[in-house]
């Protein structure tokens, strides 16, 4: 302790350092920490420098792909700093070595249902078997939402204000009164036991009635795969628990939506999550198609026509035309 700080500054320090972490994640963050102090008590590590640093991830990369490796860096990074007071992010040679270990990896990504399977499903499935299914997949496409953000609403975070609800998460998004998904989730709330404890929205359903059990996080993140199932798509485990986000931002992509309206939406941090979406579009690539082989900014191709006067009907008035050349 330095000899100017009382022991109230050094306490109230110590309970600001211990507040940095994640609570979610902090076990974690100190699982990782841990091990690396377990591996440098091992190979008798005095200081924690460069070398040492590239000599226990070149180890860990015998045995993890590159995503892990990154992961474990970024909590021995934070643990480091709040411990040790030693940022290894300013480690040029270990950021390189990380990088080199992704050359041609290529992460496993949900599938993603389009609109039409979503809308299929929605107007098919039976309400008696599905109605639970349905509401979560409405809800989790319109919020672009996580399985614990579907899995932790409760009936206090939904306003319905008659032509739509709105959804807090705490990110606020609504839903609209499309098709019948207004009416679906009104059917499945009515069905709520009254002696019900908790606030939990997703309860236990089956055969047409809801039970007072609130719906775990296994359940509520299969299911895009349930969906795939009945709709026999193929690949049905492909459909995981990130499928409803990865959709929701992929439907906004093709839509032509901006990058920071994606992100706004998703309550992503990172530009470059975002971009992947708008990047991945079809109907953007199909914009760029056009584009580079035909010239046009638009989806449409166009045709020239070579017409005179004399055999243009009487009924066409090429009055007030924009963008036509004639």
């Amino acid at each position: 302790m330095n000899n100017c700080e009382s022991e109230e500054i050094v306490e109230a320090a110590n309970i600001a350092i211990s507040n940095l972490l994640p609570t979610k994640s902090r076990s974690l963050y100190d699982i990782a920490y841990n091990r690396f102090k377990k591996w440098c008590a091992e190979k008798n590590v005095q200081v924690y420098s460069e070398n040492v640093l590239l000599a226990y991830f070149s180890e860990n990369a015998k045995n993890y792909k590159s995503s892990t490796l990154w992961a474990q860096y970024s909590m021995v990074k934070s643990c480091l700093i709040i411990y040790d007071n030693i940022d290894i992010s300013k480690f040029p040679k270990l950021i390189a070595f990380l990088k080199r270990t992704g050359d041609g990896y290529q992460a496993k990504k949900s599938k993603i249902l389009t609109k039409s399977e979503i809308d299929r499903f929605l107007s098919s499935a039976d309400d008696q078997e599905f109605l639970m299914i349905k509401v979560g997949l409405i809800l989790g496409i319109a919020g672009a939402c996580r399985t614990d953000e579907l899995v932790n609403l409760t009936v206090d975070d939904i306003e319905d204000v008659g032509s739509s609800l709105i959804v807090k998460i705490p990110r606020i998004f609504v839903v609209t009164d499309v098709g019948n998904m207004l009416e679906l989730f009104r059917k499945y709330l009515s069905l709520r036991p009254p002696h019900v404890k908790h606030k939990r929205l997703f309860l236990y359903y089956k055969a047409g009635k809801c039970s007072s059990q609130p719906v775990g996080k296994n359940t509520m993140g299969k299911i895009p795969s349930v969906v795939a199932s009945y709709l026999k798509l193929p690949d049905v485990a492909c459909y995981t628990g990130h499928c409803l986000r990865r959709s929701s931002a992929t439907l906004l992509a093709d839509a032509g939506v901006d990058i920071t309206t994606i992100k706004r939406h998703a309550g992503w941090k990172s530009t470059t999550v975002a971009e992947g979406y708008v990047e991945n579009s079809i109907e953007n690539k199909t914009k760029i198609a056009n584009q580079v082989l035909v010239g046009t900014t638009t989806g449409a191709i166009t045709k020239t026509v070579n017409v005179s006067e004399s055999n243009i009907p009487s009924n066409i008035n090429f009055e007030n035309c924009t963008k036509c050349n004639i």
